[in-house]
């Protein structure tokens, strides 16, 4: 039901301002705690590895929980610790409140999505998009918006957002969302049997050296742009507009490829990885280039998740929330991964080089999409024959 979805979505708005909304005010942390930007980003990369580290197991818990209820406690949880984060709270406190909603944001998400396909036939990707469409709407609206208004005054300004948002979210889905209770719930086992499965482990593999790949880069975007091609805060607020903005349509653009193929759709946002690094070098800095280098960025960038879980549900059907989980979970750990790889090459050679580290890992995601295509051929050929 799209009416669902578009709740889910709203939701979703508020989870990745909150996770990613972090990104544009990083300099500004680094400056007020007195540390350096490697060390600010651990506000990006802890929160990514809670999330990896738990979300599985935290999805495999609630599983049989009231829907409504479980996307209530995750949004409160977002909510109260934003609130807390906005007072510039000491750095060890702020980094607290920073992972504590991590452990309920990929149940936040499998829960969306299950909610919104609960009832679909042949329109799932679809409404999965729409779900998505969170990510590159944030990009489009709380996160540069947050970003910028912390430009005027202070970074505090960016949490005080986040909570407003979450606030909203918490308001729809209280009076717009039926209780949902789960009528059926699926054993453990069944659901974890699938992590056993060589296609969904060769997909759980390309999900996670795309997204290390992206954030090797992404998640230093205004240090990136600031160092490497010389723009101001203000600026790289509205480049993260034009980033966004572009992300709403290539989501939409990936739903609708979806749904005639998975594998392809897939394949054809990854290739991003190879061709944006090689685009954001030859472009210098000049102003124009860059623009356009960074609309094709958030082309390629925005349905990554999208894509990534449709991907790996495609190898696991009957596991939708659990799947989704692992998709969540372990794309987190590529934002983790990339996030330390990329403070690493920041601290050692600059900035300006976190482009190849996106590149390599790119081409390991593109090995394994290949890896599993031959697998499912032979297993396809092998059905056939014992029939």
């Amino acid at each position: 039901m799209k009416k669902y979805a578009y709740i889910g979505c709203l939701g979703f708005i508020a989870v990745i301002t909150t996770e990613f909304g972090i990104i544009g005010i990083l300099p500004q942390i680094a400056e007020h705690y007195k540390i350096s930007i490697d060390k600010a980003g651990y506000l990006l990369s802890a929160f990514a590895l809670i999330i990896a580290l738990t979300g599985p197991f935290m999805t495999l818990l609630v599983s049989g929980y009231d829907r409504k209820k479980i996307m209530l406690t995750s949004i409160a949880i977002f909510l109260i610790t934003g609130l807390v984060s906005s007072f510039s709270p000491p750095f060890w406190l702020l980094m607290v409140v920073r992972v504590l909603p991590a452990f309920l944001q990929p149940v936040y998400i499998a829960t969306a999505l299950s909610v919104a396909v609960s009832d679909a036939t042949d329109n799932k990707n679809e409404l999965m998009s729409i779900v998505f469409s969170g990510v590159a709407l944030a990009m489009v609206t709380t996160v540069p918006f947050a970003t910028w208004i912390s430009s005027l005054w202070s970074w505090e300004y960016s949490f005080m957002i986040q909570t407003l948002v979450c606030f909203i979210a918490f308001l729809m889905i209280y009076f717009m969302l039926p209780s949902i209770p789960v009528k059926e719930k699926k054993s453990y086992g069944s659901q974890l049997k699938i992590v056993m499965q060589p296609s969904f482990m060769l997909s759980t593999a390309a999900n996670f050296f795309m997204i290390t790949a992206w954030f090797s880069t992404y998640s230093y975007f205004a240090d990136y742009l600031n160092k490497a091609k010389g723009m101001n805060e203000t600026m790289i607020s509205y480049m993260l507009f034009v980033f966004g903005i572009i992300g709403v349509l290539s989501t939409w653009i990936a739903g609708k490829m979806l749904k005639h193929d998975v594998t392809k759709t897939m394949a054809f946002f990854l290739s991003g990885t190879l061709v944006v690094p090689i685009l954001l070098y030859v472009s210098h800095d000049d102003l124009f280039s860059t623009i356009i280098v960074i609309g094709i960025w958030g082309f390629m960038y925005s349905p990554s998740f999208l894509n990534a879980s449709t991907y790996m549900i495609s190898s696991a059907p009957d596991s939708l929330e659990f799947a989704n989980s692992l998709a969540t979970s372990f794309g987190n750990l590529g934002v983790t991964l990339g996030t330390t790889l990329g403070g690493w090459m920041i601290v050692s050679k600059g900035v300006a080089n976190n482009i190849w580290i996106c590149f390599a890992f790119g081409l390991l995601a593109l090995l394994m999409m290949l890896l599993r295509i031959i697998y499912d051929s032979k297993s396809k050929d092998v059905t056939v024959a014992e029939k």
